[in-house]
């Protein structure tokens, strides 16, 4: 534990004053539970793993079977607004505690008058494979909810690609693909291939 802690703060850049402040305990404690002279109670090791964006179980020092999708992500939505198509490209942050990912947008992907929001959700991996799961908007009066399917390839890095089908801004339903990549380039790309196969927003 005491290496994970150790490394996933250099990772982030984060000294240890500042996961001392944002665990919620003295940075004393931080230094010796990376040195290994103290091994923190459940409750801080819940909160220094949030604080690192990782699970207990990789603080712990056991990594998840298979592939590993916390940190840092791009997610393209594939939308429509008054018959108008939009592209809707976000950051998103997963934290994955064994089969299940909790998933966020940390900010807008279009404006509030195109119909963006932000969101979160949960999603089940399958077989590494497939992640299904449900979002809804988490601000102000916006009712937008809905379910998610993402397939993981790996062909030069990890990227998904899938669909959403959601409770619109005018209660009508409605889907169309989605995508996820390392970084907003990636994301983009997928999805002008995809939309570029024929895929359309309804």
């Amino acid at each position: 534990m005491s290496e994970v802690i150790r490394q996933r703060r250099a990772d982030l850049g984060m000294s240890q004053g500042a996961l001392a402040r944002v665990a919620g305990v003295d940075t004393r404690q931080i230094r010796r539970y990376e040195a290994g002279e103290q091994q923190p109670l459940l409750s801080v090791a819940i909160a220094i793993a949030d604080a690192l964006g990782i699970s207990v179980t990789e603080l712990a020092g056991r990594a998840p079977s298979g592939v590993s999708l916390t940190g840092d992500w791009w997610a393209s939505w594939q939308t429509s607004r008054d018959g108008v198509e939009k592209i809707a490209t976000q950051p998103v942050r997963m934290r994955q505690e064994g089969s299940l990912v909790h998933i966020a947008a940390t900010a807008h992907g279009l404006s509030a008058d195109d119909g963006g929001y932000l969101w979160t959700g949960e999603l089940r991996l399958w077989d590494n494979q497939v992640l299904t799961g449900w979002y809804a908007a988490n601000e102000g009066t916006i009712r937008s909810k809905g379910t998610m399917y993402l397939f993981i390839k790996h062909a030069h890095g990890i990227n998904m690609i899938g669909r959403w089908v959601g409770l619109g801004y005018d209660d009508q339903v409605m889907t169309g693909w989605a995508t996820v990549g390392k970084t907003r380039e990636n994301s983009e790309q997928t999805m002008t291939e995809l939309i570029a196969e024929g895929g359309t927003a309804l």
